[in-house]
């Protein structure tokens, strides 16, 4: 069969505007370097290639590129005199100390750098670059980055297809690029910062992972089913974490003295990726599984995440669980006080879905503002005590 390459010149043309794009313009005026991290293909260099074309670019993946960078750093950056975007720099660390001694002579040059994994590169960044850098995380797409594109999608199209920008830029799609992606991360990413003896015991550490979304992170309960010990589980946790696969939501604390939930729940940063993990092949499969509900918690938690981080900003997410099983699906610290959200995937409203909200004022210290239900129904209704939205209209709430 003959390939279009034109066609496939014009797909990877595509350009899909980023909400952190504002943020690193502003940024950009008062640090030397930015450093953006965030999961493998979530567009950073894509982002920063086209906010930055006045820059030159270089990949440290590439070996001849990264012979030079290690061989002769100064030469290497001093190749240019307004600075260069650096893709994928954990590969060269010591660079970053010449880097420093650039940036500290000659204040006016600008240097950006990439990496996807934090364990290879946060460390030695706030080792050499301290109060040279400023430091930000893109993850997979947002959902309002791309709304106009999911207007005739459904739910389970959504959570199917996931957020990365290859499905949405029409140059992948959801079948081939995850299986793809679990096998490079694999071989690429883990490996190199773990010594796995059985990769398989890896993978399925990763599907009960996938399983447990929305649970109690428990590593006891996870070293029981894999068949190796609680620090290994615990190990492998952090390089899943650290390479952008999960994110632990942490429970919410305060000083009222009630036994509060101490461990974090398990979430994945894409749920296109979970539903892959979890065997889930078809939209009419994903509507039938009993992991749906949480699947689409999952979705609307990460947009919260997401949300924070496109700003700039550190998480300022939680969740609330007491020792009574009392529980509330998300808490937003804002300056005001907490917004408390319940997350229902069904389309139809039961006034159940409000019994927990208006419990919560007893439950903690700090004053509860905002009390709302996220659902997939197209009713709403933003005037009384408990208000009610479409999942679509989830960002003006944050």
């Amino acid at each position: 069969m003959q390939y279009n390459f034109k066609f496939a010149q014009i797909m990877e043309n595509e350009f899909i505007n980023r909400e952190l794009a504002t943020v690193l313009k502003d940024a950009i005026q008062y640090f030397p370097v930015i450093t953006l991290t965030g999961p493998r293909q979530s567009g950073k260099t894509t982002l920063l290639r086209n906010l930055f074309n006045d820059l030159p670019y270089y990949s440290l993946e590439n070996l001849a590129i990264r012979d030079f960078a290690i061989n002769d750093p100064v030469a290497f950056l001093e190749q240019h005199k307004e600075g260069m975007i650096l893709d994928e720099v954990h590969n060269t660390p010591d660079l970053l100390s010449y880097i420093q001694e650039v940036v500290d002579n000659y204040p006016k040059r600008r240097f950006i750098l990439t990496g996807s994994s934090q364990f290879a590169m946060l460390k030695r960044i706030t080792q050499s670059l301290a109060g040279r850098t400023g430091v930000f995380e893109l993850m997979p797409l947002s959902y309002s980055e791309i709304k106009d594109r999911l207007i005739n999608k459904t739910l389970d199209e959504i959570l199917l297809n996931g957020f990365y920008p290859a499905i949405h830029a029409g140059k992948n799609i959801s079948k081939y690029l995850y299986p793809a992606y679990v096998k490079t991360y694999l071989e690429k990413d883990v490996r190199d910062l773990l010594q796995i003896k059985d990769i398989m015991q890896f993978h399925t550490f990763l599907r009960l992972c996938a399983g447990r979304i929305g649970s109690v992170f428990n590593a006891s309960e996870l070293s029981n089913e894999v068949g190796v010990s609680s620090n290994t589980i615990t190990s492998w946790l952090s390089v899943l974490q650290a390479s952008y696969i999960i994110f632990l939501l942490p429970p919410y604390f305060d000083n009222n003295r009630k036994r509060l939930t101490k461990s974090p729940k398990i979430y994945f940063v894409d749920t296109g990726l979970a539903c892959y993990l979890l065997g889930i092949e078809s939209t009419d499969q994903l509507s039938r599984d009993k992991m749906r509900g949480v699947l689409f918690e999952n979705f609307m938690i990460t947009e919260a995440l997401k949300f924070r981080f496109n700003q700039g900003k550190e998480s300022n997410i939680y969740f609330y669980r007491d020792s009574h099983q009392n529980e509330i699906d998300l808490l937003i610290r804002k300056t005001t006080g907490l917004s408390a959200i319940e997350i229902k995937s069904s389309m139809t409203f039961n006034t159940q879905f409000e019994k927990t909200l208006r419990q919560i004022d007893n439950w903690v210290s700090n004053p509860v503002q905002e009390k709302t239900i996220i659902y997939a129904g197209t009713f709403e209704n933003s005037t009384g005590a408990i208000k009610l939205f479409n999942y679509s209209n989830f960002k003006d709430l944050l």
